[in-house]
Order: C-alpha cells, then structure tokens, then sequence
C-alpha cells in the first residue's frame, strides 16, 4: 500500500506541475489571439501589450514574438523590433512565415537608413 500512495502523490505532483505550463501556454495563445484582433482593427498599442503579455507567459512562443515585431514596427520601435523577429527566429528557424516577416523588416529598415531625406 506505500507503493500505491507514492505512486498516487508522484502522478500528482506530475500533474500539478505540469498544469501551470498548459495554463501558460494557453494565456499566451489567447493573448495573442487578442492581439490580433486588436490589431485588425489598428489598435497597435494595445496589440502590442498583448503580444508583450504573451511572450511573458511563454517565452519560446515563436508567433508571440513575431506578431511583437510586427507590432514594434507599427510603432515606430525599429530595434526592438529587430530583436524580436530575431528571437522569434531562433525560436522557431524554419517557420517560413516568421523569416518571410524578418526578411520584408530588413528589406524596409535598410531603405530607412538609406533615405536621406
């Protein structure tokens, strides 16, 4: 019967440890999927909170990061930007829609840098 009681309190602990991952997991998509209403309708402020609330409660959430770059961009916010596409890249290197953002962000920062105006 000590068997059976370890075994019961270790599926447990297994359990409750592995529950605030899922929850966390789950915020983030939400958020995310917040976000991005918000930013449908050009609300990049609040977009941007959600995808910064998203990538806090799941940091190796690649498309978190990547919507965040997008919306830094929005903002104006170049190199945060670029940190975030960056991260959203290691994250997730041969998600083709993250490199496809990355790629267009260069291409558009380095006409920036070069306009002389």
């Amino acid at each position: 019967m000590n068997r059976q009681i370890l075994v019961a309190l270790a599926l447990l602990l297994l359990c409750a440890s592995a529950h605030p991952l899922a929850d966390a997991a789950s915020d983030a998509r939400a958020q995310v999927d917040f976000g991005n209403e918000v930013a449908r309708r050009g609300l990049w402020r609040e977009a941007v909170y959600r995808f910064q609330r998203a990538v806090e409660y799941d940091p190796t959430y690649a498309a978190a990061w990547n919507n965040l770059g997008i919306g830094y961009e929005h903002e104006g916010r170049m190199d945060d930007a670029l940190e975030a596409y960056e991260t959203a890249l290691d994250l997730d290197p041969n998600n083709v829609t993250i490199e496809t953002n990355y790629d267009l962000f260069l291409e558009v920062s380095d006409r920036v840098s070069e306009d002389p105006q």
